[in-house]
């Protein structure tokens, strides 16, 4: 309701008559409160600016948290059970209808019903503080058509996921050039060896006529 307030320019004043603080979106646009007693007794304030201004049930449209959702669901109906919420418990019997409109916010849960209330009044951490906030910025972003009375065109437009972020493409990295070759070297011819002459053998003696006549010295 406060950032709602901020987008139009609006202001929420206290008002001891209805115990809240009330504003309104322009001077003939729709009445914003936010109930200043306790959450169970949340029923009063909106019973009397209802009875007051003669607002019917299908016009109204109470916010509130959701421990059956996730931190950054928003979901919208009308009418239905209250679920064990005490605040819509309250408002239900003060204004003898369970026909009004729903913005459910997903805050979680912690696990154990015994724990409920204290998780609810507790502040939420900073993530799941994110994605409220998140969820309320969807459900702000379909606020125009629900003031214009198209629920149904609201409710399809914030019941749709929102598309999760395509991841950034990883840049191919460049292929790594192949080594260049190396050059073959020749193998080295061997070199030639030097041709080798067989030694000269040692001349025979002559043997024959004159040889064994003259072949030796006295």
């Amino acid at each position: 309701m406060e950032r709602l307030a901020l987008q139009h320019g609006a202001s929420l004043r206290k008002d001891g008559k209805f115990q809240a603080l009330v504003g309104r979106l322009g001077q003939s646009g729709p009445w914003l409160m936010l109930p200043q007693s306790f959450m169970n007794g949340s029923g009063r304030p909106v019973q009397m600016l209802a009875g007051f201004f003669k607002i019917p049930a299908a016009e109204i449209l109470v916010v509130h948290d959701e421990i059956e959702f996730p931190p950054g669901v928003a979901r919208l109906k009308q009418g239905g059970g209250i679920a064990g919420h005490n605040g819509l418990r309250d408002i239900s019997q003060r204004i003898a209808t369970h026909d009004y409109w729903r913005l459910r916010l997903g805050v979680g849960h912690p696990g154990a019903k015994g724990a409920v209330a204290d998780y609810v009044l507790g502040k939420p951490v900073q993530e799941e503080r994110a994605s409220i906030d998140e969820a309320i910025g969807r459900a702000l972003e379909v606020m125009p058509q629900m003031l214009a009375g198209e629920m149904q065109a609201a409710m399809l437009k914030l019941h749709t996921d929102p598309k999760p972020k395509a991841p950034p493409k990883a840049e191919p990295k460049p292929e790594p050039k192949p080594a260049p070759k190396a050059e073959a070297k020749p193998e080295p011819k061997p070199e030639p060896k030097p041709e080798t002459r067989p030694e000269p053998k040692p001349a025979e003696e002559k043997k024959g006529l004159f040889g064994s006549l003259f072949g030796k010295k006295k």
